[in-house]
């Protein structure tokens, strides 16, 4: 408690009350839990939750609090869930659906806002995306106007709002349209017109979801006034690096899912350019950052909206043969219990020959073992992970093969003004990652917080690997077998055949000439 006592950042929030959207999602739940365990004089933090798979707020608050990624707050201080209030409300509702008397509570009390609730579906239909994206936002700009001290609202956007561009700068880029105008235009428009528009609308960014998330930093730009506002746009978020612990991860979106499904042999081709930079970034990175961005924003005069490119790319890259190769012998060292094929991945530059083996090395065992699991009682399943996969990959493809400059001012300026202990409290300085220690991290997250498999299962595993591994060798043994003899007897068959047609052949030219 004594070295939080030193912390310029912990101290800003000492007796703050915080309101936040998207707390139950992947970055909110370790936002939560970061300003609670290093925050601790924070009052309260107010969550916004609506309704969904048929669970209350409360419900899921419930179901919020028993995740793994309190484990470390509760041993320091099991009160800790008395300072969150749970808001019923929803986004994608006029008033954020919130009663009047939370209202009430939030505008008297709040003084720090955390936008960080989104649609991050890449092909959501456009009118879905709009409402969650851009209308969301502006009914949280809307509140902040209301909120009595506000001292920050910090959004959290993407570092692709502006994949368009080769090069982009902590700045909002100007749009064809308002985002008003394709607000009132979403109103009125049938989705067959919105289909029509849309490859116009996009340019040349590949979704919805970017799209969207740019006209939100325009909406921002254009209706936040002088109210005291940040935007923070991180890249690809995956595991934690340190906080709540080393690796943690409770999603298998983006390259988490491709990592896994690499581990368990069902990944084997991937059209990918294996020197491409992947730019990644840990989620405790981009935490630590939003809590910094609003001790600054609240605590230093600002002329502009300040933006923050919070990427690795540029400072600390990392490429995705750098991914593969240290990686790979990790699935084979720490094992998972259950794999489909034998871990094996090949990158490949030409998509013609990746659609080749997608067929053959994907789609064509995913058939066998479909139809063997029907004919023994089991479940068709196999099939449709591999559209998902695919789905899933397909859309990683933007953003692994093309690279983008993301200049980055603001950010390390920011770190530059962290005093003692806040340079390691809230760390967001990437250079820091090595990267190698990082992908263990985060290879043993995916086997212990996602496949929830202890590390007690690594030797089991082992053994059941190699025999994985036999047996496959017996199957392309066989296989590659049954192919030569196929070839030699077809070898055989040809030669029998040219004889018999070459005699045949003789005798019909005997027979004409005798003709003659």
């Amino acid at each position: 408690m004594d070295v939080l006592k030193e912390s310029e950042i912990a101290h800003f929030f000492n007796g703050r009350s915080v309101f936040i959207t998207g707390a139950t999602g992947f970055m909110g739940k370790v936002l939560v839990e970061k300003l609670l365990r290093s925050c601790p004089g924070v009052k309260t933090l107010y969550l916004l939750m609506r309704n969904k798979k048929g669970l209350a707020p409360k419900q899921r608050m419930d179901q919020l609090l028993n995740d793994k990624v309190f484990g470390r707050i509760k041993e320091e201080n099991n009160n800790f869930s008395n300072k969150i209030v749970v808001v019923e409300g929803d986004i994608t509702v006029d008033g954020l659906g919130m009663s009047q008397n939370d209202l009430n509570s939030i505008i008297e009390n709040v003084s720090v806002i955390f936008h960080s609730a989104a649609t991050v579906k890449f092909e959501e239909p456009l009118r879905v995306a709009i409402n969650y994206n851009i209308l969301g936002t502006q009914r949280v700009i809307e509140l902040a106007h209301k909120v009595h001290n506000l001292a920050a609202l910090v959004h959290v956007s993407t570092a692709y709002a502006n994949c368009d561009r080769n090069r982009i700068d902590e700045v909002i880029y100007e749009q064809k349209i308002t985002p008003q105008q394709l607000m009132d235009a979403a109103t009125w428009m049938s989705d067959d017109m919105i289909e029509k528009l849309l490859p116009d609308l996009l340019g040349n960014r590949p979704n919805t979801y970017t799209y969207t998330k740019a006209m939100a930093e325009t909406l921002i730009m254009e209706s936040c006034g002088q109210l005291p506002v940040a935007i923070v746009r991180p890249s690809i978020v995956t595991a934690a690096w340190k906080d709540p612990y080393p690796g943690w991860v409770d999603n298998i979106n983006n390259v988490t899912g491709v990592f896994l499904a690499t581990c368990k042999g069902v990944l084997r081709t991937a059209f990918l350019e294996s020197t491409a930079v992947l730019d990644i970034v840990p989620v405790d990175i981009v935490i630590n950052l939003l809590i910094a961005v609003a001790w600054n924003t609240a605590t230093k005069q600002h002329k502009d909206i300040l933006i923050y490119n919070c990427t690795t790319g540029l400072v600390n890259p990392i490429t995705i043969s750098d991914v593969q190769k240290w990686t790979f012998p990790l699935a084979l060292k720490y094992p998972c219990s259950e794999h489909f094929r034998y871990p094996e991945l090949t990158l490949r530059r030409n998509r013609f020959v990746h659609s080749i083996f997608v067929a053959l090395d994907h789609y064509l065992p995913a058939y066998v073992y479909d139809w063997i699991s029907a004919m023994t009682g089991g479940k068709r399943r196999m099939v449709s992970i591999y559209e998902k996969l695919h789905k899933a990959t397909d859309q990683l493809v933007f953003f692994a093969t093309r690279q983008w400059q993301f200049k980055s001012i603001n950010l390390p300026e920011l770190h530059d003004q962290l005093q003692g202990v806040d340079q390691e409290t809230f760390c967001f300085d990437v250079r820091k990652i090595d990267w190698p220690t990082y992908l263990k991290d985060y290879y043993m997250g995916i086997r212990t917080f996602i496949l929830k498999e202890d590390i007690s299962t690594i030797p089991s595993a082992r053994r059941k690997l190699r025999r994985l591994f036999l047996t496959n060798k017996l199957v392309e043994f066989v296989i590659y077998l049954g192919l030569a003899k196929l070839i030699l007897y077809k070898t055989d068959l040809s030669t029998t055949l040219s004889t018999l047609l070459g005699g045949q052949t003789n005798s019909t030219i005997a027979i004409l000439t005798r003709a003659k």
